[in-house]
This record gives C-alpha cells, sequence and structure tokens, in this order.
C-alpha cells in the first residue's frame, strides 16, 4: 500500500526481473517505449508494473513451471527521477495527497508481441496497460524508437519530398499551398473559379479545408470534376505543373470509393484528417493510391496539449511519416497555434530527419501566414524543405486570390534576393496590398 492507494503490489525479485539493459537485449526485436510519468509508489515498482501491464501481465499458469517474460515481457533499459513533488499533479480519487514522482522511462518492448500493424502497436504503447497502470496517475509516450527489422515491414511515403518537389518542378524554394477560403458554404462553381485565379497567380497547390467533405452543397464528385478541369487549363495557361489537394476525410468504409472518384476526376493529391480516421486507414489508402498522400492535424491538440499527459506531437509525426504520408500538415510558429517553437522544429525534424528506408515528408508548419511568412519560416528552418499553406493570405487578400498567391511569391522572392519586404513593395502591387491588410 502506497499512499492511501491500493495497488497490486510487487516483491522486489518480481520488480527487478522486468529491469535489463540494452547489451543483454537482440534490440532489433524490440521496440523502445519512451515515456515520462509521474508516480504515487516507488518509482522501480511502478516502471515495472508499465511493463507487466503493457505486456505479459500474468505470465506463467497455476500449477505449470514456466515463465512467459523472456521472450514477451517488456523491460525497463533506463529509469530516471527527475524530480519529486510534495503532491500528485493530479488528483485521482484513488490517490492521496502524498508525495509523487516525476520518472523518464525506456521500455523495450518486444514487436513480436503484435507486429507492424500501428492499431496494435498503439494498443500496447498507449493503451489500458500503460494508462491505467498501478501507482501511475500520469503518463505520457514521448517517442518509440523502431529498428530496422520493424521498419522494413513499411512503405512509408511513396513520393516524400524529392516526389513533390518532381510533379511540381520546383527545387529552388518552399512549396506554396492555399486553404481556399470561405471553406464553408461555397458551391462547387465559385469553388473551382477561386482555385483558378489562385494557380493563375503562382500558387502550387490549392486544397479543401479541414472541414469540408463530401456535403450536399459541395458533391465531391462535381467539386472535384470542376476544379479537376480548372487545374489543367492553369497547367497550360502558366506552363506550370499544379495539385488540386482534395479532403476525402469520410467514413474508412469508403475512403478507397471517394480516393477513386477525385482521382479519376482531375484531383492530383488526396488529404486526411489523419486521427479522425486512423493511421491504419492512412495506411490502407497509401497501399492503394498512385496520387500524393497528405495529412491535416485535426484532432491531435486533444492527445498531445497537457504536460506529462497523452501522446507527444512529435511522435504523431513519426508515426504519420511511417503510415505514408507524402506531406504533414502541423500546427505551426506564433500564438494562433499555441505550440512552442521548440515543439514546432521538433516536428519538422520528424519529417525530414534519416529514418531507416522511409522517405522524408514535406512539412507544412500552419498558422495564419500570409506573404512575409515564407521567409520567416526559411529563417527559422534553415531549409527550403517546408511548405507555407495561407488561407486569408491569399483568398482574403483584398485584391483577391490571384494577387494574395502573386504576393506569397513576392514575399519569398524579396526575402530570396535581401530586399526589405517594404522596398520590393514599392514595385509589386499585390505585396504592398498584402502587407497593409496583413502586416500589423
Amino acid at each position: 500500500m502506497y499512499g492511501g492507494a491500493a495497488v497490486v503490489e510487487m516483491t522486489k525479485k518480481q520488480s527487478k526481473d522486468f529491469f535489463s539493459d540494452r547489451s543483454s537485449l537482440d534490440m532489433d526485436q524490440y521496440l523502445v517505449f519512451d515515456y515520462v510519468f509521474e508516480s504515487f509508489i516507488d518509482p522501480e515498482e511502478a516502471a515495472a508494473h508499465l511493463c507487466q501491464e503493457q505486456s505479459t501481465a500474468q505470465w506463467k499458469r497455476v500449477g505449470v513451471d514456466e515463465d512467459l517474460r523472456e521472450q514477451f515481457g517488456a523491460k525497463v533499459i533506463e529509469l530516471s527521477v527527475e524530480k519529486t513533488l510534495d503532491h500528485p499533479s493530479l488528483k485521482l480519487p484513488s490517490v492521496s495527497d502524498t508525495r509523487s514522482y516525476v520518472c523518464r522511462v525506456k521500455i523495450a518492448h518486444p514487436h513480436g508481441n503484435f507486429g507492424p500493424k500501428l492499431p496494435n502497436l498503439l494498443t500496447a504503447a498507449c493503451g489500458e496497460g500503460a494508462f491505467f497502470s498501478p501507482g501511475i496517475s500520469l503518463i505520457k509516450l514521448i517517442d518509440i524508437e523502431f529498428p530496422s527489422k520493424f521498419l522494413e515491414h513499411f512503405e512509408g511515403p511513396k513520393f516524400g519530398v524529392e516526389g513533390l518537389r518532381d510533379i511540381l518542378g520546383i527545387y529552388d524554394r518552399p512549396i506554396f499551398f492555399g486553404v481556399v477560403k470561405p471553406n464553408i458554404g461555397l458551391p462547387p462553381e465559385p469553388f473551382a473559379e477561386l482555385a483558378r485565379q489562385s494557380w493563375l497567380g503562382g500558387l502550387d497547390i490549392a486544397k479543401d479545408d479541414e472541414l469540408l467533405g463530401d456535403v450536399p452543397w459541395s458533391p465531391l464528385s462535381k467539386r472535384t470534376a470542376l476544379v479537376g478541369k480548372v487545374r489543367k487549363e492553369c497547367e497550360k495557361a502558366t506552363g506550370m505543373a499544379k495539385i488540386y489537394l482534395v479532403n476525402i476525410t469520410d467514413e474508412v468504409d469508403r475512403l478507397i470509393e471517394l480516393h477513386d472518384i477525385v482521382v479519376r476526376n482531375g484531383a492530383n493529391a488526396v488529404m486526411l484528417n489523419t486521427m479522425t480516421v486512423g493511421l491504419s486507414a492512412a495506411r490502407m489508402l497509401q497501399k492503394h493510391t498512385k496520387v500524393p498522400l497528405v495529412a491535416h492535424f485535426d484532432f491531435i491538440a486533444a492527445f498531445t496539449r497537457i504536460p506529462n499527459y497523452g501522446v507527444s506531437s512529435e511522435l504523431f509525426t513519426k508515426l504519420q511519416r511511417l503510415a505514408g504520408f507524402d506531406s504533414i500538415i502541423l500546427p505551426g510558429f506564433g500564438s494562433r497555434m499555441k505550440t512552442s517553437d521548440s515543439e514546432v522544429f521538433n516536428n519538422v525534424e520528424e519529417c525530414l530527419k534519416p529514418m531507416g528506408h522511409i522517405k522524408p515528408s514535406l512539412p507544412v508548419p500552419a498558422g495564419s501566414q500570409w506573404a512575409a511568412s515564407t521567409g520567416e519560416l526559411h529563417q527559422k528552418l534553415n531549409t527550403i524543405d517546408f511548405g507555407i499553406v495561407p488561407g486569408r493570405g491569399v483568398f482574403g487578400h483584398p485584391m483577391g486570390p490571384r494577387a494574395g498567391a502573386a504576393s506569397l511569391l513576392q514575399g519569398w522572392e524579396a526575402y530570396h534576393r535581401g530586399i526589405p519586404l517594404e522596398d520590393y513593395a514599392k514595385s509589386h502591387v499585390e505585396l504592398r496590398a498584402s502587407i497593409e491588410a496583413f502586416g500589423n
């Protein structure tokens, strides 16, 4: 009994049996789950419970001389107490007002327990065994390390950064996305015309808003037929490739059908709200599609925002890349997204850093962007391998979306040439109007 809360106590010997070190394990057979947790019992016992509950909760049968933990048991390979609290951060009904320990733990979990299946992986890492583990009041999954033996079962992005650049023929600057606005309520005809104007102004990718799906006032089949036709016309008019990114988020059993309709109609990329349809649904679509697949971050904040509870946003980015997204739209810099700069940097890094044979995904940090944002993003990220995704910055431009898209290009040109934005705007009316509208 600890802190007034009843838990299933372990003997010291049983606790130690859930501890090991990397050198004694064949790490090709293990994923490493990295957690921070708050415990109101002895940290070693809490960590042992965490291993027990997420793997072989009972490791032998009555009257049988066996121990299943050697093959199937999760093992603590690192544990540290980061600080001690006088009171638990989260008051649970079963937890008295007692000392609490904030701990960091890495657990080697045999991936043979579930195989290369994302729903089963997350059941082990984030299921009952983790979030209801005895003695732990708060827990957050920070990261998962994947050995090459596990990664080899995943294709990852079909196109990735390089493939998207090849489609667009753009190799020397960031990729310009734009969310057609108004996002909800437009019939297909005015929607298509807004997309046309943005493409003629220089936008690379015109996209549906994440809230816009297959709806009676804008049926997906009609909208994509019109906008797909407009896209091809704009490619001829500008001599530049364009992408229409369609949101096909829907019930899982409709995803393949909707994908086939929109691609047949001339849409050449599809978007999913990843966490609302699920990572497994995304992986299913990745295996089927022959056009780029783009992720949107809806519902992720519900898991990531509370300190020491839930799942880190960086891990969600890594899992989306593993599931096969060629580009990942994520919360970006500034107060609009309520995300720290360090978290944005970490998410961008998860998109681009080496991950075995898995291709990099194009990161698209989102949030109240306009003509000045691309240069600011480049300064912060120190790479051109990112996308910018304004809504009002293009479609709310006082001179219209054609001028809004042109102002994005002019903003990048000014930054790239080292010319102050205001000076460049003197000879570029679209940029000047953008500064007046959005530069306060």
